[in-house]
């Protein structure tokens, strides 16, 4: 069985560096076991995908298991999905494994659906587990559902799936595996102009609505209105003597209705 497994470029979570998905190391240790089960030797039969300008750590895949890693080299906002579809369709993989979701800026979790569009196979989302299917050309994927529920489908091969993180974690990092892992760099073929009706934007989040203001109203109006609405009125007291924050606090409660007491 050949298997491929599609690498992205990731960022750690806290740090923010760049770093391989956790998610597409889980799927990596799907097709290693998997190549086993089916005879293939140390994940002999398994090769990593990965389109983009540089690999970067990605490379610490070849230590989660991965032993042939092919880059295929392009420009850094250019859409994969091309590239790795020729590749894809011709290595004539059986089955091909990614992440549900990425964890970089440029990810939007629709590469997988995208490939299995252009390619013409079937998607299973969210797998937690694979094994061999008892017919010839079948897949058995133990797929994962809300609430730690799980359901067992068969699959005829080729098929794209994509894997959960409730799979196995990866593979322990080996230093040696890395060293003994192979790359392969080719260059990924130009991508199609975009279309000359559509026109690319930065992206800018729009601001939330605080407080409406009266048309004309200077930009100091504003932000006081928006300071004022945010607060819900009164006034800050920094350090103040004890006797000017209790006549605040009287005047406070009096201003909610409230007995002040005596």
């Amino acid at each position: 069985m050949k298997i491929a497994v599609l690498l992205s470029a990731g960022r750690h979570s806290v740090s923010g560096r760049p770093a391989p998905v956790p998610v597409e190391l889980q799927a990596l240790r799907l097709a290693v076991d998997l190549a086993a089960q089916c005879g293939g030797q140390s994940g002999g039969d398994v090769t990593g995908l990965h389109a983009g300008p540089e690999l970067g750590p990605l490379t610490d895949a070849l230590g989660h298991g991965l032993a042939h890693l092919i880059h295929l080299r392009g420009e850094g906002t250019a859409d994969p999905a091309p590239a790795l579809a020729t590749a894809l369709a011709a290595g004539g993989y059986d089955l091909i494994l990614a992440g549900r979701a990425g964890q970089g800026g440029w990810d939007a979790g629709l590469l997988p659906y995208t490939l299995a569009r252009a390619l013409g196979l079937p998607i299973i989302a969210d797998a937690a587990g694979l094994a061999p299917g008892e017919a010839p050309g079948t897949l058995g994927v133990e797929q994962a559902l809300a609430r730690g529920a799980r359901r067992r489908l068969v699959v005829r091969l080729p098929a794209l799936v994509t894997v959960h993180s409730a799979a196995p974690a990866p593979l322990p990092f080996a230093f040696a595996g890395m060293r003994r892992g192979r790359v392969e760099t080719r260059e990924a073929p130009p991508a199609p102009a975009p279309a000359p009706d559509v026109e690319e934007r930065a992206y800018r989040p729009r601001p939330k609505l605080i407080a409406k203001a009266a048309t004309g109203a200077s930009a100091l109006e504003r932000l006081r209105a928006a300071t004022e609405a945010a607060s819900g009125g009164g006034r800050l007291l920094v350090d103040p003597a004890p006797e000017e924050a209790a006549r605040e606090i009287l005047a406070h409660l009096r201003a909610l209705g409230l007995p002040a007491g005596r």
